[in-house]
């Protein structure tokens, strides 16, 4: 570059001249001062030009610049150095263009290239995620988990770039349609819910009522077999709302455990009164038991039949003892009955004392049952009125066989 006149020169009348393989052209004139300095003017313009390319060329080699962009500039350049006003050997500034262009096509060719295959990823991954999106909306009944996945396409959507406009307009328009379809699905799957279970809040309000209407009853097999069945309807009726099936499912069960606790309590109760009934039982029919039958028949009698009133009057036992003690006392008034007909036969029916004594047993229940009357007692009143038809029993069987 320091050999200016190599590439230019300046004429007697200040025209300034670059020299090509074409020939000579004038880029300029030159009036203020010395040739040379009017050739290095120009040379500096050609270094400003070199320099650009330089740019260019490093910037594309570097990958930093689009190829496309690149390959422009470079054409403009080429073009320019037909009519460029500078100095310098644009011969060889135009093949080292020449040499770029068919770079820049290269790196600008794979660059669309790389475009169009990503275009295509991107249209697949679009693709893809529609048809997923349109399976959610025909076919899902996981609410809340397509819900979720919906946003999640749709965040995953955003992050895709290069689809063409259309295509892209086409697909969203897809997406969108599945989207809103889902949604309107899904309400009216919980429209249909929330009607059902309003109904079934309906059905169970109605089996809490009853099941509190039974809480303070005293019919206990019954109502517990009825509060049993109203169980069975609840597990087998659907769900209300879960503010709805807890406060109703906390009465209902308020109202069992209230009925039952109080039928826990009757029952303790009346288990220890039997226990001691039972205690009473036996030792009576120990007592029983041990009457002298064989040596004094009508006194074992006698006895025997105080012992049976306070048998009735003891009231009942567990029913497991039950029959036991009943067969043993049985047992003792069958010795008894045996004993006395032997005794009868031996004994004129006139001078019968075990007559007199049955008939004064009959006024002294008939006495008791109407004192049992008199005091409203519903217990002593059936315990009396049994022990007096068993007794009348006994004196119609002795006065036959007299």
């Amino acid at each position: 570059m320091s050999d200016w006149t190599a590439f230019g020169r300046v004429d007697a009348d200040g025209n300034v001249y670059v020299k090509t393989a074409e020939g000579e052209r004038v880029v300029g004139s030159w009036q203020a001062g010395a040739p040379e300095e009017g050739l290095a003017h120009f040379a500096r313009r050609f270094a400003d030009l070199v320099t650009e390319v330089d740019l260019t060329e490093a910037r594309l080699n570097s990958g930093a610049a689009d190829p496309s962009g690149s390959l422009a500039t470079i054409r403009r350049l080429r073009a320019s150095l037909a009519e460029a006003h500078v100095v310098g050997d644009l011969d060889a500034l135009a093949t080292r263009l020449e040499r770029l262009t068919t770079l820049a096509e290269g790196k600008a060719g794979e660059a669309r290239a790389a475009r169009e295959t990503a275009r295509a990823e991107a249209v697949t991954r679009k693709t893809s995620l529609v048809e997923e999106a349109e399976k959610l909306a025909a076919e899902s009944t996981g609410w809340k988990t397509a819900g979720d996945r919906l946003k999640e396409i749709l965040d995953e959507w955003k992050t895709i770039r290069g689809v063409d406009k259309k295509t892209d307009g086409e697909l969203w328009k897809r997406f969108a349609a599945a989207r809103d379809g889902f949604t309107r699905r899904r309400g009216a799957h919980f429209a249909t819910l929330d009607a059902q279970r309003k109904q079934a809040q309906g059905a169970k309000e109605e089996l809490v009522v009853e099941a509190e209407s039974l809480a303070d009853s005293t019919d206990w097999a019954a109502t517990a077999n009825r509060l049993r069945e109203l169980m069975t309807q609840w597990k087998a009726a659907p769900r209300a709302s879960k503010e709805a099936e807890e406060r109703l499912w906390e009465r209902f069960r308020g109202a069992q455990d209230a009925f039952f606790s109080r039928r826990s309590e009757v029952f303790s109760a009346r288990d220890a009164e039997q226990r001691g009934n039972l205690d009473r039982k036996q030792a009576l029919i120990t007592e029983a038991e041990a009457l002298d039958v064989e040596g004094d028949p009508r006194g074992a009698q006698a006895k025997l039949r105080e012992i049976q009133g306070q048998w009735h009057e003891a009231g009942r036992v567990p029913r497991e003892a039950a029959a036991s003690l009943d067969r043993r006392l049985r047992a003792v008034d069958d010795k008894v009955r045996q004993a006395m007909d032997s005794a009868w036969r031996r004994t004129e029916p006139s001078a019968n004392p075990l007559l007199t004594q049955m008939r004064d047993q009959v006024a002294e229940a008939e006495q008791r049952l109407e004192r049992a009357k008199t005091a409203g007692d519903a217990k002593r009143i059936r315990e009396a009125e049994q022990a007096l038809t068993a007794k009348r029993r006994f004196l119609e069987l002795a006065e036959q066989a007299s």
